[in-house]
């Protein structure tokens, strides 16, 4: 194997391939948008309908189509808003859209009873 191989990641199944492009997809959502950076998005969205819709539709996996389908939009919703000015307020898990405007809870965490190593949250 030479250092050329190495470079490159090789995913092994479809799975693999929308994790490590969900994993990169939310590395860059908040990013400043660059050209550099919307022509990578760009390509990202590419590989998804040229290289894993067609696989995914060759094996008859409906779920993975819809998977894939549902990270095109996401991405290019995200686009969308980057070019007009407006922030992505979320992230992509499991392969769909997840906003960021939920609820957060204060917790005060106390000691019952001293010596124990047990915690209990008053919220």
């Amino acid at each position: 194997m030479t250092n050329s191989d190495e470079r490159y990641y090789q995913p092994n199944d479809i799975k693999d391939a929308l994790q490590t492009i969900q994993k990169l997809f939310n590395s860059y959502t908040s990013a400043p948008l660059t050209p550099e950076l919307l022509a990578y998005h760009q390509k990202l969205v590419h590989q998804l309908e040229t290289n894993l819709l067609p696989l995914a539709q060759q094996a008859q996996d409906k779920l993975r189509c819809d998977q894939i389908n549902s990270m095109i939009a996401v991405m290019q919703d995200w686009t969308k808003l980057r070019l007009s000015g407006q922030i992505f307020n979320g992230k992509m898990q499991h392969f769909k859209f997840v906003s960021k405007n939920q609820p957060q809870f204060k917790r005060r965490v106390h000691k019952i009873r001293g010596g124990q190593n047990h915690r209990a949250s008053r919220h």
